[in-house]
């Protein structure tokens, strides 16, 4: 099947929509909507096993395409396509977050970040400084350029709305139930390891894209992510996370605290420790990145139909 490039085209004008108009109103919002259904799904279907976590997985995808597909025969394929793309692209609100913690931590306001952060991490922000903060807020915006910008990007440019749709409720489920606790140890197995699936090669993608953004910086870009990704415990957030520790030329990673659960994410990269003004230039990277993202996108969608 050959990709027509108006598809790519609409997915990156959606992420150029979302970065004019951000999110729609919470009451509103696709997403929120979509966790909701499945809330209610996981009270009927939880049991600590596998298969029901399949089921769960399962049912959510497909609730993601079945709205993708409706969308797509209510306005058309590349309206349906932009449209989808941006209600799930993330970029705006993920780098105005982030730069609001970083303001915060700029006028040495540690409680205001706190409570500002826990907007973009999972981590237990009880006790974290300025540095710890930093950190939290690059490396959230690293493996977010995937999870709600380039992935949306990319799935938007193969398959339109119901793949993007798709990509947008696997990553939901993901935050839902894929965590290693004793709850979802087996039920949200099915969740996480698809998530890992549509998110690699985009991952891959968002980190060459980092080293065309910061062409300076690409040998060490390289050289960080094969030596540092392999130690985070995700295969896709090491590889972007690494990227952009050496892109930013700071070092990320480290022990978090995840309520009763302590994990360690290894060291990324060779540089200090992340300040606020690195999260500023963490925003402008994950700009930069995504904006070569999209043209590697197109670029690729021309050379396959050629």
């Amino acid at each position: 099947m050959t990709v027509p490039a108006s598809t790519a085209l609409a997915a990156a004008s959606g992420l150029v929509f979302d970065q004019l108009v951000g999110e729609p109103p919470v009451r509103l919002h696709p997403v929120v909507g979509f966790a909701s259904v499945m809330q209610r799904l996981e009270r009927r279907l939880y049991a600590d096993r596998r298969a029901n976590g399949v089921v769960f997985t399962l049912a959510g995808a497909g609730l993601g395409i079945a709205a993708g597909v409706l969308l797509r025969g209510l306005i058309g394929g590349r309206a349906s396509t932009l449209v989808a793309t941006t209600l799930c692209a993330a970029g705006k609100m993920l780098d105005d977050e982030a730069a609001a913690i970083a303001a915060l931590l700029e006028s040495d306001d540690l409680v205001g970040a706190r409570a500002r952060i826990v907007s973009l991490v999972g981590r237990d922000t009880d006790g974290l400084d300025a540095d710890d903060m930093s950190r939290a807020a690059v490396e959230s915006l690293a493996e977010n350029c995937v999870d709600a910008v380039t992935a949306s990007l990319c799935w938007a440019a193969i398959g339109g709305a119901p793949a993007v749709f798709a990509h947008r409720a696997i990553n939901t489920l993901d935050a839902m139930v894929g965590h290693r606790t004793d709850r979802y140890e087996h039920f949200g197995w099915a969740s996480a390891r698809l998530d890992d699936v549509v998110n690699h090669v985009p991952a891959r993608l968002t980190a060459l894209a980092a080293a065309i953004a910061r062409p300076r910086r690409a040998r060490e870009i390289a050289r960080v992510v094969r030596r540092d990704a392999g130690k985070h415990p995700s295969p896709n957030g090491g590889v972007v996370e690494a990227a952009f520790a050496a892109a930013l030329g700071v070092r990320l990673g480290g022990v978090n605290r995840y309520g009763d659960t302590v994990e360690d994410r290894g060291t990324l990269g060779d540089g200090p420790s992340p300040t606020p003004a690195t999260v500023r230039d963490a925003i402008r990277l994950r700009r930069q990145a995504t904006a070569a993202t999209a043209g590697l996108v197109v670029l690729a969608t021309a050379i396959v139909r050629r």
